[in-house]
């Protein structure tokens, strides 16, 4: 253990006393250079001065070795940059987003950022005070998770903001910032292509009902069934909570149509599983009488029994192409902050619960 990092004890208290954290100073002296060297290579910052890879490892195997940790408050204060990323998510309680989240904090720290974030729920008022609670001064860029069009006072902070804003899967927001998201359209074609290709005609579809009236995947069905078979058959579609229970119950009003379908695709894996959950209590057996396709392929869905047929939606991909945007512009105040939209398609992932019908 480092000088820097090893507790002492107090002699008066008897408990456990860390001594002072290390610093630029400590940092300069073990590796041998300057301390604006070492302050240098560590903010991340291109520099005009070049600095040689030998020298760069050795400052940086000395911070590591020392435990050093920087002051983000403090060199926000003094208008350097903190090497935090402020990210907003629009719900905790959705599964797509936490293991988005985890996969941008993964990306953030590939990059030398650490993440704070800031949450905003429904058309809560608080969301207004998140760009005060995340001080844009003292972060170096903000990333947006989901759909804050119910928020356009947030988004009216951040258009004025002086850190960059990257957006992901803004759904019905107004495009305002540089803004990476997926195809739904194309997604949801893939997944009624795949189910047609396996012999189905009578497929319904359950739209989980998303913040600010999102529907670009239901409309995306009622496009292809159209297209398709000249119309969508009467009491085919269905929206419904994204909950378990709500793809539960929805399943259950399908199942008693006089002309039940074979398949049913649906726009969320949330609302997928509590189809699969209605079809076994139902006797619906699942892929023999019942095709079922999700949408996202979250963790949670290749474990599913069966194991879910779905559409992948690309979040490595779409997370790494926003970190990449967002540290690009707080790196260079020269980099264009226009609105623009980047497309990734998402892939059908073939499982067990699809089949061709009885």
């Amino acid at each position: 253990m480092s000088k820097a990092s090893r507790s002492t004890p107090d002699e008066a208290s008897g408990t456990a006393v860390r001594p002072p954290a290390a610093t630029m100073r400590d940092i300069a002296a073990t590796a041998g250079v300057s301390q604006s060297t070492v302050s240098r290579v560590l903010s991340g910052v291109p520099t005009k001065v070049r600095i040689g890879a030998e020298t760069r490892e050795r400052v940086i195997e000395a911070s590591r070795r020392l435990g050093y940790r920087p002051n983000p408050l403090a060199r926000g204060l003094r208008g350097a940059a903190t090497n935090l990323i402020g990210v907003v998510v629009r719900d905790f309680s959705d599964p797509f987003y936490a293991g988005a989240v985890e996969t941008l904090v993964g990306q953030a720290m590939s990059h030398g950022y650490n993440v704070v974030l800031g949450h905003v729920h429904g058309k809560l008022d608080a969301a207004a005070s998140l760009t005060s609670v995340l001080e844009t001064r003292h972060i170096d860029a903000m990333i947006l998770l989901g759909d804050m069009g119910s928020h356009p006072q947030l988004l009216a902070d951040l258009r004025d903001s002086r850190a960059p804003v990257v957006a992901l899967w803004q759904g019905t927001s107004p495009l305002e910032f540089p803004t990476v998201d997926a195809d739904d359209r194309a997604g949801i074609r893939t997944g009624l292509e795949h189910l047609i290709s396996l012999g189905h005609r009578r497929i319904a579809f359950v739209n989980a009902e998303l913040p600010n009236d999102y529907r670009v995947r239901e409309t995306a069905y009622v496009d292809f069934m159209r297209e398709r078979f000249g119309s969508v058959p009467l009491g085919y579609l269905e929206r419904t909570a994204n909950t378990l229970a709500g793809g539960d119950a929805a399943l259950r009003r399908l199942l008693e149509l006089p002309e039940p379908p074979t398949a049913v695709a649906t726009s969320t894996d949330l609302v997928a599983i509590g189809v699969l959950h209605a079809a076994h209590s139902l006797g619906a057996t699942v892929p023999d009488r019942l095709s079922v396709v999700g949408f996202d392929d979250i963790l949670i869905v290749s474990h599913t029994v069966p194991a879910l047929t779905t559409l992948r939606m690309p979040i490595a991909e779409i997370v790494s192409h926003a970190v990449t945007q967002a540290v690009t512009l707080a790196r260079d105040p020269e980099a264009t902050r226009e609105p623009h939209l980047d497309v990734f398609e998402p892939e059908l992932i073939l499982r067990d619960s699809t089949a061709p019908p009885a």
